[in-house]
């Protein structure tokens, strides 16, 4: 067997070790040697003698036939924001560069009850907060096309990760595009789930031994083929046994092929402008789409843009104070007290979303509500299956700036995930999927959006859509 499988979905991973093709401890070992000859730093903390361990016991079931489940034996690597039994958990921040936890995330948990094999831990900016990867314990994750490219935050890690073979897929965590951004930036398929099927507990931010998390954080799985993602939502929709659940989600599969599906296209926004070879890309995808006899056609979209960023941050910006210290807190009260009523700068707006009263985020709650609902009857009375958009501005931007650039003209560095905040707070299932290349070789992927658990139809879409732009779902 050659290093070659490491080149190899997930999938096909798995298809070897259950064919005794290579036992998992040789698989691991390959990956291992790849993690220690990458520059791209995207894994950040190891522990080879458990994971070895944890191979080996796999080939152990497997040699008796008694395999434990859908990822017996396959090596994963995890976001450091995830915590893991026994393997150092930092959330990419010095104040807990000593963290080991004791009991792994919930989602982790479950991972690990289909067998996979946690060889490692992948990087993030501090407490998941940037959309580069970079923090002063590990420095910066590297977009593996081109190192002088951010991978995109916060789940940068787990996407370079990906994309540079050295695992063949990643848990990441979704807040604000956290995950579908990277994924765009380096040429992987990223999927935020329909908010709920997976638990967030064990994901930091909150601070370790929280039980609950943001009302919109959202794990994850990356992966360089759409039906690696979809054995890994069966997974992560699995409880383990230590969650005491007595239920489990089968999600709907796709029942039409490509050409009977309705499919409507987002292409543009006056509020957040992509560039001519992200729209270049999207067009080609929809002529593919047109090609194979699929219904699409061009909408303004369901919601107003600037309407629902406005809601997004709001509630944004209220889940993120649950664990600002109370000196911290009445600070900011007071700072927000004295802002004058006619100040709309983005710092006074930060201010008035971090410090409103509980009535004005239960009316934000109510207006996210009504904004879900709008979304319903996109799909349901206008009969749409799928929405498809742009997946962010442009291909990836060079790494640490701070601004964003848009076919010349300076663009809000947040327009990064403009797109991908359309869903962030309403919980629908989003897909990020690699479509083409710009003139520098970048990636460019699309967003691909369905109604709640409409997340095997995104999956299924995706793999017809690599087939039809002429090549196979796991290429780049």
């Amino acid at each position: 067997m050659t290093t070659d499988l490491t080149h190899q979905p997930a999938h096909v991973q798995l298809q070897a070790l259950d064919r005794r093709e290579i036992s998992s401890r040789e698989l691991l070992d390959l990956h291992l040697d790849r993690i220690n000859a990458s520059h791209v730093n995207a894994v950040i903390t190891r522990d080879d003698d458990a994971a070895q361990a944890a191979a080996r016991a796999a080939d152990e079931r497997r040699a008796r036939n008694e395999s434990r489940g859908t990822f017996d034996g396959l090596p994963l690597t995890i976001k450091d924001s995830f915590e893991t039994a026994g393997l150092r958990t930092t959330s990419g921040t010095e104040d807990l560069a000593d963290h080991v936890p004791a009991r792994d995330a919930d989602a982790v948990a479950r991972l690990r009850y289909q067998g996979a094999v946690i060889m490692g831990k992948t990087n993030t900016p501090a407490y998941c907060q940037d959309l580069h990867t970079d923090n002063s314990l590990f420095g910066p994750t590297l977009n593996p096309h081109d190192p002088k490219r951010t991978a995109g935050g916060s789940s940068g890690g787990p996407a370079a990760a990906v994309a540079a073979h050295l695992t063949p897929a990643d848990l990441g965590s979704d807040l604000a595009g956290s995950l579908r951004l990277p994924a765009h930036y380096c040429g992987v398929y990223g999927l935020r789930p329909t908010h709920g099927l997976i638990p967030a507990r064990g994901h930091i931010p909150r601070p370790p031994g929280w039980i609950t998390s943001s009302d919109m954080v959202t794990p994850g799985p990356l992966a360089r083929h759409p039906r690696d993602l979809d054995l890994l939502l069966d997974a992560l929709t699995t409880p383990s046994p230590a969650e005491n659940n007595p239920w489990r989600v089968n999600l709907p599969t796709a029942r039409r092929a490509v050409g009977q599906l309705r499919v409507a296209v987002w292409a543009e926004d006056a509020r957040c402008p992509v560039d001519r070879e992200t729209a270049d890309a999207l067009a080609a995808v929809e002529q593919a789409l047109a090609s194979a006899g699929t219904h699409v056609r061009r909408t303004v979209g369901p919601v107003g843009f600037a309407d629902s960023l406005r809601l997004f941050e709001q509630l944004l910006h209220a889940t993120t104070t649950a664990a600002t210290d109370d000196e911290a807190g009445a600070a900011e009260l007071a700072v927000a007290r004295d802002l004058h009523e006619d100040d709309a700068s983005p710092r006074a707006a930060f201010l008035r979303h971090r410090t409103q009263t509980h009535r004005a985020w239960l009316r934000a709650d109510e207006e996210r509500l009504q904004l879900r609902g709008a979304w319903h009857r996109f799909f349901a009375d206008a009969e749409h299956d799928v929405l498809i958009t742009p997946a962010a501005p442009t291909a990836a931007i060079p790494a640490g700036t701070r601004t964003l650039m848009v076919d010349g003209v300076e663009r809000s560095f947040f327009d990064q995930t403009g797109w991908a905040n359309l869903t962030s707070h309403v919980g629908l299932p989003s897909l990020v999927m690699p479509v083409a290349r710009n003139a520098d070789g970048l990636p460019i992927g699309v967003q691909l959006v369905g109604p709640t658990y409409s997340d095997r139809n995104l999956l299924a879409l995706a793999e017809d859509l690599a087939s039809l732009l002429g090549g196979t779902a796991g290429e780049i």
